[in-house]
């Protein structure tokens, strides 16, 4: 059991050092991408929230 926790460490560690990291300024620049993206996303959603919740209601407005 010993032994093969050392050998996936080592093979973890050799695999680690064969990625290419993203420079600084890219990791600032795909983060900022994703930000915008989701804030989109939750300002679509929220939309989508408002507009089947007013539907809804005049829905139920009109069974009465």
């Amino acid at each position: 059991m010993r032994r093969g926790f050392k050998t996936f460490i080592n093979e973890v560690i050799r695999e680690m050092k064969r990625v290419t990291w993203p420079s600084r300024p890219e990791t600032n620049r795909l983060t900022g991408v994703v930000l915008v993206i989701c804030g989109l996303l939750v300002l679509v959603l929220f939309l989508m929230g408002l507009l089947v919740g007013s539907a809804l209601d005049l829905l139920l407005q009109n069974t009465r």
